[in-house]
């Protein structure tokens, strides 16, 4: 088992923001990893408190394929001051024989500033 890490920033704090870009984070980490939803063991999703709209687990349930029986988890993060605001993130527990050099994590928008050493 593998963890696929991603996570996006939203420019508004709408239903609609928060559904697409958590399904556009999760559809560009299964296809850039070869995965398919049967393969994930779990996803947890995590986001900013400035962000109270809407489940990311919900949009990705309803606008992904294949995510009906993949179990989703919804949490909120930690506060820390000076943190990325607006920001969805998912952890994808993928069962996998890749090895973790191979795994490929997807940071979007203003969250490529997370990682910039392998974005």
């Amino acid at each position: 088992m593998r963890g696929i890490r991603g996570a996006i920033t939203v420019t508004e704090d709408t239903k609609e923001a928060i559904w697409q870009a958590a399904a556009e984070m999760v559809q560009a980490a299964i296809e850039r990893n070869g995965v398919q939803p049967e393969d994930i063991g779990a996803a947890i999703f995590s986001q900013t408190e400035d962000l109270t709209s809407a489940f990311p687990s919900a949009g990705v349930r309803r606008l992904v394929p294949g995510f009906d029986l993949v179990p989703l988890f919804d949490a909120r993060q930690l506060a820390i001051e000076g943190s990325l605001a607006h920001c969805i993130r998912v952890l994808l527990l993928v069962d996998t024989d890749k090895p973790q050099r191979d795994i490929h994590h997807i940071y979007l928008g203003g969250a490529r500033s997370l990682r910039p050493d392998i974005c």
